[in-house]
């Protein structure tokens, strides 16, 4: 059974670092390209962040480039959001997920991933 487990949510001050954790359990992510997403109440889920497996280049929304850092480590099978300088407006549930074969250009398109993480939820304060 896949199963993905997003984690390391939690409440922080704007300007704070969270570093998110996705364990995938029934794939391994070496073989995945890998995305984050976020979703804040009355809003439309957004891609944050994506990283091709096969050269692991990686692809950021405009308002985290420079914040945000997408990592995999392989010999722990983790999916990883590094969040730095967080400001109020990344306060969301983030999600992860995986898919075989979508193509780069259509990495903020979230239906079209296989694999999805639960959520964990971030929230800054001012």
């Amino acid at each position: 059974e896949v199963q993905l487990q997003a984690s390391g949510g939690g409440l922080v001050q704007a300007g704070g670092s969270l570093r998110l954790s996705c364990a995938a359990l029934g794939l391994t992510f070496d073989d995945y390209n890998v995305g984050w997403f976020r979703q804040a109440p009355g809003k439309e889920r957004e891609g944050v962040a994506f990283l091709r497996h096969s050269d692991h280049s990686t692809y950021y929304a405009d308002s985290v480039k420079g914040r945000f850092t997408i990592s995999t480590d392989n010999a722990k099978n983790t999916l990883y959001l590094q969040m730095n300088s967080l400001k109020p407006e990344d306060t969301a549930v983030y999600y992860c997920a995986a898919d075989r074969d979508l193509a780069h250009e259509l990495w903020t398109i979230w239906t079209l991933y296989d694999e999805w993480g639960q959520g964990t939820q971030v929230t800054v304060s001012s």
